[in-house]
């Protein structure tokens, strides 16, 4: 007599696993972001001149190539923890705000490729003796993608603010705080002074509004993590 032998799947296989892996992807992004940003060094401002940008990619021309690779990771996990909103809105019954997850973080996610894809560049060959207003051109364009990001990465704040406090999942307080937020986010788009705390490469802009988000990242991460996931496996 033979008796069949059942074999429990593996962890990795349960949609519980990797619920909980996704769930906390906005932990990973900050973590990616965070490092990427520390190896790369501060971007030479918009107007910046040549001698100094030259000066900037030569000698960090190989920290610049290793940050290229955090920043794809922390852009891939930002993907996921955008998916992470939408699945938990979904089960909640707000699609709505989850389709809208979904629409602006792949537009943040795309134009912070492309800002990586060009400061790599920057960096591998084209900041050399020769090509200095390409280079000055390429510089000032990152900084203009980077004040023009903050429109989807504010209707981003949105979607999971809105969404999570429709779905009962977020206090009136922490609601207030997310609209402020998204108000703050929309006005990083109009970060156009030439010099000063509202340029491109102002404190608002590069460092108050990007602490502000990830604050808020994490603060959400926390709420997805302590969601009970529903019994339609979202993964």
């Amino acid at each position: 007599m033979t008796t069949a032998t059942i074999t429990s799947p593996s962890r990795t296989h349960t949609s519980k696993f990797w619920e909980h892996l996704w769930r906390q992807s906005g932990i990973s992004f900050v973590v990616f972001a965070v490092v990427a940003y520390l190896i790369h060094g501060r971007q030479p401002h918009a107007g910046a001149s040549a001698d100094a940008l030259m000066a900037f990619y030569d000698a960090h021309h190989t920290r610049i190539l290793i940050a290229t690779v955090l920043s794809g990771m922390a852009v891939l996990n930002l993907l996921w923890f955008a998916a992470a909103i939408r699945t938990t809105e979904a089960d909640a019954g707000e699609d709505g705000w989850g389709a809208a997850a979904t629409a602006s973080s792949a537009v943040v996610g795309v134009l912070f490729l492309l800002l990586i894809t060009v400061s790599a560049a920057l960096a591998f060959s084209i900041a050399r003796p020769g090509n200095e207003a390409l280079t000055r051109g390429l510089n000032d364009f990152m900084w203009s993608l980077f004040v023009l990001s903050g429109f989807p990465r504010a209707m981003l704040i949105m979607s999971g603010t809105f969404g999570l406090w429709r779905a009962k999942l977020i206090s009136n307080g922490l609601f207030g705080a997310g609209v402020a937020l998204i108000v703050l986010g929309v006005l990083s788009g109009t970060t156009w002074m030439s010099s000063g705390f509202w340029a491109p490469h102002g404190a608002f802009s590069r460092l108050i509004m990007p602490i502000l988000s990830i604050v808020w990242v994490l603060v959400v991460s926390r709420i997805l993590l302590k969601r009970v996931p529903a019994a339609r496996a979202g993964w």
